[in-house]
């Protein structure tokens, strides 16, 4: 089967792709939030090969490869809307043989459920996800944690780096002086502001672009995960979009993890959350056999 060749996809999202589909594999797919890249998955990638499924980690339209060339040209991503990214995605989803599990942090954990709600997940996990058109609190901390962005309009067409005070703040409020520092040196890159913007104003936009379809019966099962001392993506705003996709017919649960903070899926603990999401799938898909038996 040749490499997809489309204006959609880069060269690396066309390999994966075809890789995906050459395997007997369930696929999985990443969707990464905002001030980070796909890059930032690549643990959970290789632990999910491990235990079986063939791994994808598309990029956000004008994603660049590494966290160097993000930080050089922030201009790559300015202006890019939750449309946009999720018509991205379900374009490469629907290039795929089979309906992968989709596993997504914050405002990826967002566009998961948007995927979801499409109808395009055999399952799917929302960690940390941001907020979608009807879910209402808006905790003090969410709030400081957007205000880099939303504290000036004038932000809205651009991405927005932050400071490591900020990264400390919204990201790793709960880790060592040491490994916060470590992890703002390691992934962090500007944000397109826009997503941001699109989801302060949802719920008074009918006609916005930050919404889920909760009812479609063909969602599959959804896992909503959250960290304890999560900052960006509060308690209260999981339980709300919890509260909201319990509508659906099919499995929805949640998952508190202890401690935690918004970095929970890129600090010293991935494993832990991953293994959350890894038995979540398991049971609702089937994986092939995992490289290490074979």
């Amino acid at each position: 089967m040749p490499i997809v060749q489309t204006q959609s996809f880069t060269e690396r999202e066309a390999e994966q792709i075809e890789r995906a589909n050459a395997s007997s594999a369930t696929p999985v797919v990443f969707v990464h939030g905002l001030w980070l890249l796909p890059t930032s998955w690549e643990r959970w990638a290789e632990l999910f090969e491990r235990e079986g499924f063939v791994a994808l980690t598309p990029g956000w339209p004008g994603d660049p490869d590494t966290v160097e060339q993000a930080n050089e040209h922030p201009e790559a991503v300015a202006d890019t809307s939750v449309g946009e990214v999720a018509d991205h995605f379900e374009a490469v989803i629907s290039r795929l043989a089979r309906k992968p599990v989709i596993v997504g942090h914050s405002f990826g954990g967002l566009l998961t459920e948007v995927l979801a709600g499409r109808g395009l997940s055999a399952c799917s996990v929302a960690i940390a996800p941001a907020p979608f058109r009807g879910v209402l609190p808006l905790p003090i901390s969410a709030l400081r944690s957007a205000s880099p962005v939303l504290a000036n309009p004038a932000n809205r067409h651009k991405a927005i780096p932050l400071t490591y005070d900020q990264f400390r703040y919204a990201f790793a409020n709960a880790l060592p002086e040491n490994e916060a520092q470590s992890l703002y040196e390691t992934f962090a890159v500007p944000a397109p502001a826009k997503p941001l913007f699109q989801s302060a104003s949802a719920n008074l936009n009918p006609w916005t672009e930050v919404k889920v379809d909760v009812e479609n019966p063909d969602r599959g099962p959804m896992l909503l995960v959250y960290g304890e001392r999560d900052h960006t993506v509060p308690r209260a705003i999981v339980e709300a979009s919890y509260a909201k996709e319990k509508r659906n017919a099919g499995v929805t649960e949640l998952v508190e993890v202890e401690g935690r903070g918004h970095a929970l899926t890129i600090d010293s603990g991935w494993e832990e959350v991953a293994r959350i999401a890894l038995d979540f799938a398991a049971r609702f898909v089937s994986s092939d056999i995992p490289v290490a038996a074979v």
